[in-house]
Order: structure tokens, then C-alpha cells, then sequence
């Protein structure tokens, strides 16, 4: 498989972000958004998903978070189909549990080259930290729009927001990882019937 990398600029009078990836990293990210629990949610991605993340984000976070958190899903999403190519050879579906203390979470992705976020979260406060918790939906759904992905995120059980925020995000870095890895017996095919994804 070759190198897997990508690097993509957004730029709009909201938010000035830029992302660079390898999606076949050691799971380090660099550099930050503005947003400190988002940054602790990226950190997660990178270490559970083994991608090589570096991010700088500067946006309008006076008014509030909403356009630099959705501004980093649709980039992050951008960089994710820039870097997976045509995904010949890739596992292409990718599922995971992560438990933490009481909180449980399922996230199931498919690189099925249709944006889908089915997403069943009832997060138990509105804010966790000083963000609020509408905004995860408003970065996933810019990812799967920019990635091309369906995107299933199930919150199980938890009372403790931060594990509920924290077990979402482990888990789909490990569906990530699931789902784009290179699968030794498709050998460079497609992984699908239709031939193209």
C-alpha cells in the first residue's frame, strides 16, 4: 500500500484550519485548535486510531466554538479522503467498544463513499467542560460529509459526560484504524461488488 498522507487547508472568514495526516502513523498529535477538550478528543482519534495528526486552528471562539469545531470535522474529513485514495486493499468497515468506568460506546464505520451519521447520544449534560455537547454532532457530521463515510455512534450507557464524550472518540479511532487497514487477503481489490466506493 502506498504512503497514506495527506495535508488540506480551509480557509473562511470563521476559521483558518490546517490538517496534516498519515493515516499509518504512531498515533501523535501536534499543534492545537483553540478548543481544549475538542484537542483532548483529537489526541484520542490519533493515539486509538495510530494516525500521525498535526492541526492548527484559529477561529471566531469569541462568538463561540461552533464554527472552529465544525470547521475541523469538514477538514479533518477532507484530508481522511484525500489520504485513503480509492481504498483498494482497506478492510473498508471498522467497528468498536470502548468502555470507560461506567460510559460505554459503539462506533461501526463503513468507507462506503456515502455520507451517513446515525447518531444515538444522550449526553447527560450540556456542556463538558466548556464546551458544548451539540458540537460533536456538528464534527461528525462535517467528517462523514468530507470523508464519504456512514458513520453509526451509539453511546450505551453513562452518566459521567466526559466519558461519554471520551468513549466515543476512543471508539472511533479504533473503528478508523479497523477500517482502514490493509486487508492481506483482498490483495488490491476493491471491497466491494460494484467495483468502485
Amino acid at each position: 500500500m502506498s504512503s497514506r498522507i495527506a495535508t488540506v487547508s480551509r480557509d473562511t472568514q470563521e476559521t483558518q484550519v490546517k490538517i496534516s495526516l498519515n493515516l499509518d502513523g504512531t498515533g501523535r498529535l501536534d499543534g492545537a485548535t483553540g478548543v481544549p477538550f475538542l484537542d483532548h478528543m483529537l489526541d484520542q482519534i490519533a493515539r486509538h486510531g495510530l494516525i500521525d495528526l498535526d492541526i492548527k486552528a484559529t477561529g471566531d471562539t469569541h462568538i463561540d466554538d461552533h464554527h472552529t469545531v465544525e470547521d475541523v470535522g469538514i477538514t479533518l474529513g477532507q484530508a481522511f479522503a484525500r489520504a485513503i485514495g480509492d481504498k483498494r486493499g482497506i478492510y473498508r468497515y471498522g467497528h468498536a467498544y470502548v468502555p470507560l468506568d461506567e460510559a460505554l460506546s459503539r462506533v461501526v464505520i463503513d468507507f462506503s463513499g456515502r455520507a451517513g451519521l446515525f447518531m444515538d447520544v444522550e449526553f447527560t449534560r450540556d456542556t463538558v467542560g466548556a464546551l458544548d455537547t451539540q458540537l460533536f454532532w456538528e464534527f461528525f457530521q462535517g467528517f462523514v460529509n468530507h470523508a464519504a463515510v456512514t458513520l453509526h455512534i451509539d453511546n450505551l450507557k453513562g452518566f459521567n459526560v466526559h466519558h461519554q464524550a471520551e468513549t466515543i472518540f476512543k471508539a472511533f479511532g479504533r473503528a478508523l484504524r479497523m477500517a482502514m487497514a490493509e486487508d492481506p487477503r483482498m490483495a488490491g481489490q476493491m471491497p466491494s461488488t460494484k467495483g468502485t466506493l
